[in-house]
Parts: C-alpha cells; sequence; structure tokens
C-alpha cells in the first residue's frame, strides 16, 4: 500500500501559474490535485486524453468546450478528450479539484 498526503507532494511548474501537485502518475491514469485561489483560473486547453474532475471543496466555473457552469464540492464532471477546457475560481475562498487523466497521456497538453 501506498498512501499520499497531498501537503506533502511539492507543487509543480504550469504555464498556468497555479498550484498543481502531480499525487499520482501510473502506466494508465494520471491523478492530479489542484487548489485555484480567488481569482486564479487555468488556461484554456486541449487533453489529448478524457479527463474527469472532482471537486473537493468550493466553487469554481468550468468551461468545456461552448459549455459554461458554475459547479460546487462533491460534483464530479466529465471531459472528453481533445476539447478546450478550463477552470476559473470567482468565489471569494479556494476551489480544490483532484483531475483524473484516462488512459495516462502520450502527448502533451496543448495551451491555447
Amino acid at each position: 500500500m501506498r498512501i499520499i498526503q497531498v501537503k506533502d507532494v511539492p507543487g509543480k511548474s504550469n504555464p498556468h501559474n497555479v498550484d498543481v501537485r502531480s499525487i499520482s502518475d501510473q502506466e494508465n491514469a494520471q491523478v492530479v490535485h489542484i487548489t485555484l485561489l480567488p481569482g486564479e483560473s487555468l488556461k484554456n486547453h486541449i487533453t489529448p486524453v478524457d479527463v474527469v474532475f472532482y471537486v473537493l471543496e468550493g466553487r469554481g466555473v468550468v468551461e468545456i468546450g461552448e459549455e459554461r457552469q458554475e459547479v460546487g464540492r462533491d460534483t464530479l464532471v466529465e471531459s472528453p478528450a481533445r476539447i478546450a477546457h478550463r477552470w476559473i475560481n470567482e468565489s471569494d475562498g479556494p476551489v480544490r479539484i483532484l483531475v483524473v487523466k484516462t488512459p495516462r497521456p502520450k502527448e502533451a497538453t496543448r495551451m491555447l
């Protein structure tokens, strides 16, 4: 068994300039933890694989393709491969999101 505390995983440099921590990187999937502080957002980007987002804390705005929706804690959002998406924190508190990419990407995410 392997147990990982998010707080113990160092953040990694990213083009969004937000707190991103890779908490599991396996052959068939990646799991990432993102924290968006008030006013922070991810840049619009395209992931080459399907992505599942699970909101752990707070309320954020997710944009996938032409759709835009505010979602809160304990909400799961599915984002298909090769569709532009991003998250925005328009609230006054942090938004924490668990990101699962399946299968594990073999090519880079494309920034728009």
